[in-house]
């Protein structure tokens, strides 16, 4: 028997009995005539204590010859403390050790297996493994452990059945780079890894299976950022016989009792916003909630007063910072440089102070008067010690570099608390959105996608118009989720390709399968998936996924623990059909 408690649940009721615990030793502590090993697991950490008198020689030589993480079985006795530790749960006891034996010996590690470790993100990720052993490594696996489990209950509770769907499928144009697999039996031909079960779970609809989900690896070969990662997992979910709202309301529903199980917060009704009211607002598709400073227009109000920038400038626009016009010339300028960093783009800031006093400051006096800006102030609700800070310039353009001042000053005044979470849809996004380099439409979410059923006849007369049954799940200014009502009927998927360029060739030889499933009795259907590890990420109260995933890939994405992308041998390039650039 290698233990018969963990390390981590030995307590004062226990004392007197006689225990066996394996575990790595996290430090040894030498006193001469006294040591203490703390022993540490997966469950916790108990204090062992070996002491001249009491110990035999031999054990108490072995014991020292211990590093740290050796791994070890510690047979002894449970007694009480004389020093007593508040901060770890065994801390009222320890083990007197009677026997030692070292399971394996082991290697200095190359960094401190703690909490404050002294190792470097690429350093712990090539020793990953080693990094797992620390507590606020598994902890956050722990986390995905709970979620996962958590939205297995829910979907079980609401009659989902979880079905796997194939990870060798066929690549298609839309959406992301695939990641493709070559056939060595089919030669010259290649599998795709899914960027999602799409058309599958479509298809489990079409079967009459009416409630489909599953917490699924899906693979997508593009630029890499700190919330995107090659291979994440998804919870994807369908549903027949849904219009929108029974979608929002399960899956609203869903959202609430994750909050609920894994973090104890009764989770608030979730907001319905439009996304042409989320761009106009928060110039983002996912704005943050969690605090004010919506986008105030004043345009009308700027014009003809021989201020150039504002006179060419196809909107101006501005958000109100409350109790901010004390700010110093020094942070207005720093914010002026943040606007025109080249992530961002502004050309310049214009700010006005509503001083106490009832006057009115702004880095544009020689062109407007006080009641030109009294004007502005009222627009914007701007009250004494307010402070507007205003950009200009093309409409998309300026929203966006107006969204990413806004996030700041929202993180600057503390508004932006990881404890408080405002969830939102958002809804109504465009079908279809132009793309200039290709001249043609593109799906804004995917080419399934259902139109409003009143811009239907749109499609081909005036696409660009057309609005989806679409719906993003955001929460903090973070897209969890999305989905839509699917396109379950033949002639209306196939004005969905045209629109999108393709020929009815094209059409039938990439979906076909799923064309030709339609003509069988295709129920209305519809779902949403799930972002899985930003879902931990967020209620783990990080910014990057990674931290979440037990083997991630790095900025690059590589594998460097393993070193993967890696070559491969000529002859399984050859077996492959692959030709050998020969250098």
């Amino acid at each position: 028997m290698h233990r018969t408690h963990n390390c981590g649940e030995l307590r004062l009721q226990n004392k007197g009995e006689k225990v066996i615990l394996s575990g790595w030793v996290q430090r040894v502590r030498d006193k001469g005539g006294m040591l203490w090993v703390d022993l540490r697991d997966r469950y916790g950490i108990t204090q062992l204590i070996f002491q001249e008198g009491q110990t035999s020689e031999d054990l108490l030589e072995k014991a020292r010859k211990l590093g740290r993480e050796f791994v070890i079985k510690a047979e002894g006795e449970v007694t009480e403390r004389y020093a007593k530790n508040d901060k770890m749960p065994t801390g009222d006891i320890e083990i007197v050790v009677e026997n030692l034996t070292v399971l394996n010996a082991a290697k200095t590690p190359p960094f401190t297996i703690e909490d404050d470790t002294d190792g470097g993100e690429e350093l712990r990720m090539q020793y990953r493994y080693l990094d797992l052993r620390r507590n606020a490594v598994r902890e956050k696996l722990q986390l995905r452990h709970k979620l996962m489990q958590a939205t297995r209950r829910y979907m079980d509770q609401q009659n989902f059945l979880e079905v796997e769907t194939p990870v060798l499928i066929k690549s298609t144009p839309e959406g992301a780079r695939d990641f493709v697999v070559p056939s060595r039996v089919h030669d010259g031909e290649f599998y795709a890894l899914p960027q999602s079960p799409q058309t599958f779970k479509q298809l489990l609809m079409v079967s009459g299976f009416d409630k489909y989900f599953q917490i699924v690896k899906c693979f997508r070969d593009e630029d890499l950022r700190a919330d995107r990662q090659p291979e994440f997992t998804q919870i994807d979910c369908e549903m027949s016989f849904v219009e929108q709202e029974d979608v929002l309301n399960t899956f609203e529903g869903m959202m609430k009792f994750l909050f609920k199980e894994v973090k104890g917060v009764d989770l608030i009704d979730f907001e319905r916003m439009t996304y042409a009211e989320a761009m106009r607002l928060y110039g983002s598709d996912k704005p943050d909630l969690r605090f004010g400073m919506p986008f105030i227009d004043i345009s009308d109000l700027t014009k003809g007063k021989g201020f150039n920038v504002f006179e060419q400038s196809e909107v101006v626009l501005a958000i109100n910072a409350e109790g901010c016009a004390d700010y110093t010339r020094k942070q207005l300028d720093a914010l002026t440089d943040f606007v025109k960093r080249p992530q961002i783009g502004a050309k310049g800031l214009v700010y006005v102070k509503c001083n106490e006093d009832g006057s009115i400051k702004s880095s544009v006096d020689k062109f407007y008067n006080q009641d030109d800006l009294k004007a502005w102030a009222e627009q914007a609700n701007a009250k004494p010690g307010d402070l507007l800070l205003v950009l200009s310039g093309d409409l998309d353009h300026t929203r966006k570099c107006m969204n990413e001042l806004r996030l700041k000053m929202g993180s600057d005044l503390g508004l932006r608390d990881k404890n408080t979470y405002k969830p939102l849809w958002v809804v109504d996004f465009p079908l279809l959105e132009w793309d200039e380099d290709t001249k043609r439409f593109h799906a804004m979410h995917h080419p399934f996608t259902s139109p409003k059923p009143e811009d239907e006849a749109l499609i081909e007369t005036d696409p660009g118009k057309v609005r989806a049954n679409a719906y993003d799940m955001v929460i903090n200014g973070v897209e969890i989720g999305g989905g839509s009502i699917r396109i379950h009927d033949r002639e209306l998927q196939s004005k969905m390709f045209k629109a999108l360029g393709f020929t009815p060739e094209e059409a039938q030889k990439q979906f076909g399968f799923l064309l030709d499933a339609f003509e069988y009795g295709a129920p209305p259907h519809g779902g949403v998936a799930f972002g899985f590890d930003r879902l931990c990420a967020m209620f783990g109260g990080s910014d990057s996924i990674r931290d979440y995933i037990a083997f991630p890939k790095n900025n690059a994405g590589r594998d460097v623990m393993i070193d993967s992308p890696a070559t491969i041998s000529e002859e399984q390039l050859k077996e492959l059909h692959i030709a050998v650039n020969k250098k």
